[in-house]
């Protein structure tokens, strides 16, 4: 014990003169911008089993717009590699891969335990390892502490110590970027602790709050996203109401939102790395506890019921203009997650699209932040990022399923025929244009 008494301080003195070395393990959404970040001040290895991603890096490119090519030179102590040699000789490791769901809706764990045995064959005495990646309360410490153990040999809090801070990025969002964002911190002892907070608040402008225990970080995380789940899942099924009364719901919305503590929350796809997969990973953990968790299950209910609800919605007003639905063409607008950035990953978008193919239709989809081989590979759609390579006329319907700018800037006077159907998921066009929207 005498030595971890001793190797605390020195840890700390690394970390305010800068001389920590710092590895990234995962280099997407949440791990490139925090490599930028840190590689601008200490000395950082960013680490990536995608061979491509590292070349497209070393070139300056980031392909999902998280960071720019300024941001990339301006990390001047940062080196991309897969070789988990150049891993021996460092001081933190940061893990920040995806922690997605399988097909059940349960936790994939699997990105995260081979993370941990990497981090596990290379980490030396007094090493501390922390997690950014989203998991259920109990996760760090119940199933990847002990890979580590496992793999490195030392034991936990005497050889090797650990951190959680949840990851906060918000792709596309440039306002909320992570030097700007209040970062929860955490540690196994409270000495780790306060060094992961001395760590991250070297490069926030927003500072960090300490949480009492990895679990409590843990937990924070998982609920914040659930909260917004549920929140959509209200408005959504408050949509579907409304509906039937034929109400419009940005009506509604707007008279209650003159309520000074209204939530502003609208109604729509729900996908992402986050909002989706997270309230899974709390529900995962109470059913595992024996509590079946119902009003979190039911919001995941609506919101994943939506696709199929928009798909429907639009095939019945196209009945009602006497359209045949059989090898109708209908035009998607959009495929990421959200607006205004490339991420497809867990996109509700695909969900109408194959629900309009069990319909019969014949699909086309645009999307000019996409890039069609990654929804190629992802869901198996053709797509476009160019207009020109559409013909408006051709479209019995037209979807606009994100609210991309260039959606918004859009010459929808092209679209507005009066056999056409036009169903805007995002609420953003004008009523009187459209036929009919969430």
């Amino acid at each position: 014990m005498a030595y971890v008494v001793y190797i605390i301080p020195i840890m700390m003195e690394k970390i305010k003169n800068f001389t920590a070395k710092i590895a990234i393990i995962g280099l997407g959404y949440v791990g490139l911008p925090l490599a930028v970040e840190f590689g601008r001040k200490f000395d950082v290895v960013g680490f990536d089993v995608k061979t491509d991603r590292l070349e497209m890096l070393r070139r300056g490119i980031d392909v999902t717009l998280e960071t720019s090519s300024e941001d990339l030179k301006a990390a001047e102590f940062l080196r991309y590699s897969n070789d988990i040699n150049d891993l021996r000789d460092r001081d933190i490791f940061i893990v920040t891969v995806p922690t997605p769901v399988d097909e059940h809706n349960h936790p994939d764990l699997t990105p995260l335990i081979r993370a941990s045995e990497t981090v596990g064959k290379v980490i030396r005495q007094g090493g501390i390892v922390i997690y950014e990646s989203t998991v259920y309360p109990g996760c760090t410490e119940e199933d990847c502490v002990p890979v580590v153990e496992r793999f490195s040999g030392l034991a936990y809090n005497t050889g090797f110590f650990c951190g959680y801070s949840p990851e906060r990025i918000n792709p596309g969002d440039k306002t909320h970027t992570l030097t700007q964002i209040l970062k929860v911190v955490s540690g196994s002892t409270p000495e780790v602790a306060l060094q992961v907070k001395a760590l991250y608040d070297s490069i926030l402008s927003a500072g960090t709050f300490m949480a009492s225990s990895i679990k409590v970080a843990e937990a924070a995380k998982v609920i914040e996203n659930s909260q917004r789940d549920l929140n959509i899942a209200f408005v959504n099924e408050l949509a579907k109401i409304f509906h039937l009364m034929k109400i419009d719901t940005n009506d509604v919305l707007a008279a209650a939102g003159t309520k000074w503590n209204f939530l502003p929350f609208k109604p729509g796809l729900v996908g992402g790395h986050c909002i989706g997969v997270d309230p899974y990973y709390l529900t995962y953990k109470a059913q595992a506890l024996g509590y079946l968790p119902e009003v979190i299950l039911a919001g995941r209910r609506i919101n994943d019921g939506m696709n199929e609800y928009v798909a429907t919605r639009v095939v019945k007003l196209m009945i009602k203009k006497h359209q045949q639905i059989c090898d109708s063409r209908v035009l998607i607008l959009g495929m990421t997650f959200k607006e205004n950035c490339p991420d497809i990953r867990n996109s509700q978008v695909p969900g109408v699209v194959r629900a309009l193919k069990d319909f019969g239709c014949k699909v086309d989809i645009f999307d000019p932040w996409a890039d069609p081989e990654e929804i190629r590979k992802c869901y198996g759609f053709d797509a476009v990022n160019d207009f020109s390579q559409l013909d408006p006329e051709a479209y019995d319907a037209v979807v606009a399923a994100v609210a991309h700018r260039q959606f918004r800037e859009l010459d929808w006077s092209a679209f507005n025929k009066p056999q056409r159907v036009i169903f805007d998921v995002k609420g953003f066009l004008p009523s009187e244009l459209v036929d009919g929207r969430l």
